[in-house]
């Protein structure tokens, strides 16, 4: 047992024995062997418990077993009690998912707190198992049927080499006692359903089902390499990023083998789920420009030949009113800097989309700040008739967000002077009859 996880350690490397490291103690069979294992292979520990509060007289067992194994073998012991039921309730989450947020959050404080450079889990190959055929039933993509990772993140899983019965061998040699949850013998929800029922079943039309599964999830494991590998290099090679707008053209998508989990890949990162993929995948190529999909944090836009990605933020509609010379915030990403000038001979009109200048006799405060509206015309410097606002911003090549989002400058008349760090309007220019110049510059 030890040689077998020291060998997997060292060959996925998990640990590293000059650091310390935290392990999540339940007092299950599983955690116990954990904890002894990486201690008799000359790790420094300490363990950590969580008390839920969800199984009466049983949790407090729990913890007074945890804290009496610490002391017998001189481990120190970390404790924390959760109202896990409260927290379920208020964050309208299930009882599981509760006590899951509320572990692994007290872990990474925890070992932030202690400069601990991981958290040890003792998930083990069934649980593996147990995933794979999880993830199966509700339905999953080529990853979903790998199996667990022997490490996301700050989590290490160093047990995942062990089956449940190595590890209760391990346990009877070492003489060492553990305690069960008695909620894991009732065949209430699915995990338990698979473990108790599922596979019981399976090993009566095959006594090997759980090697053979390890070994499917293993080549499959291998083969998402591949897969992940040729996704990221297409990703790379289409994608490109402005102002924390991510794009992408649509005929590069569908010329990929498979443009569904090219998508797939592409979205799913950004909390867009799989039916929404699956109609943008039929959507590409033949969706009006603006049609749109959200997740809880971002927003895809189809753009002409384009999917534009954004952050999901809410529409500001503020409208600031400037009502003199002096500087002004009009939100985190814009402020201006309006000044007056006499206008001499030395005088020189700036050449840059951040500074512009005005005939300021022609010009009538208070200004005005605002977001464009439908129906907003302007006209353009170095054009005589009147545009809309969203006709110049097309024709330009302005994208759907941009469109949306542009910050316009008007006089106390409603005129349009200036779509800002854009286009300034023409009425408005600098000429030989101009005595002051009003210069406005983003700073």
């Amino acid at each position: 047992m030890l040689n077998k996880v020291s060998e997997y350690i060292a060959r996925h490397g998990l640990l590293d024995k000059s650091k310390p490291y935290i392990v999540a103690l339940s007092g299950g069979a599983d955690s116990v062997s954990l904890l002894l294992v990486l201690k008799s292979l000359g790790y420094r520990v300490e363990a950590a418990h969580c008390n839920f509060q969800l199984r009466g007289k049983e949790s407090f067992r729990d913890e007074d077993f945890c804290r009496k194994l610490c002391k017998e073998r001189n481990v120190p012991f970390h404790l924390i009690h959760f109202d896990t039921r409260t927290y379920a309730s208020l964050h309208k989450v299930s009882i599981e998912m509760a006590a899951r947020d509320l572990r692994y959050r007290y872990f990474e404080e925890l070992r932030k707190d202690m400069g601990a450079e991981a958290i040890c889990v003792a998930h083990h190959r069934d649980d593996s198992i147990e995933t794979v055929l999880l993830n199966l039933i509700r339905g999953t993509g080529l990853n979903g049927l790998t199996g667990i990772k022997p490490r996301h993140g700050c989590v290490v899983r160093p047990l995942l080499c062990c089956s449940h019965d190595e590890i209760m061998d391990y346990l009877r040699l070492q003489q060492q006692d553990y305690v069960t949850d008695s909620s894991n013998l009732v065949n209430d929800v699915m995990r338990n359903k698979i473990r108790l029922d599922l596979l019981p079943l399976l090993e009566t039309m095959n006594p090997s089902v759980r090697t053979s599964l390890v070994r499917m999830a293993g080549r499959l494991a291998e083969a998402n390499k591949i897969t992940e590998a040729s996704l990221q290099e297409t990703a790379d090679s289409l994608t490109t990023v402005k102002n924390e707008i991510i794009q992408w053209e649509t005929d590069k998508i569908n010329s990929y083998i498979s443009p569904g989990y090219l998508l797939f890949y592409l979205l799913s990162p950004h909390g867009f789920n799989s039916v929404q993929i699956e109609e943008i995948t039929r959507s590409i190529g033949h969706a009006q420009t603006g049609k749109s999909w959200q997740s809880a944090t971002h927003e895809l836009i189809v753009d002409r030949a384009c999917l534009l990605l954004t952050p999901l933020r809410k529409r500001e509609d503020k409208i600031m009113k400037l009502p003199e010379t002096g500087k002004y915030v009009y939100s985190e990403d814009l402020a201006v800097k309006v000044e007056t000038s006499d206008f001499t001979d030395n005088f020189i009109i700036p050449h840059s989309k951040d500074t512009v200048v005005f005939d300021k006799d022609k010009v009538s405060f208070p200004l005005i700040l605002r977001k464009v509206q439908a129906g907003d015309r302007f006209t353009p410097f170095g054009m005589n008739g009147s545009k809309l606002v969203s006709d110049f911003l097309t024709d330009i090549k302005a994208n759907a967000i941009e469109k949306r989002t542009q910050t316009i400058l008007t006089d106390s008349r409603g005129e349009i002077l200036w779509l800002v760090g854009k286009r300034i309007a023409h009425p408005y220019r600098i000429s030989d009859n101009t005595r002051e110049v009003l210069k406005i510059t983003i700073c």
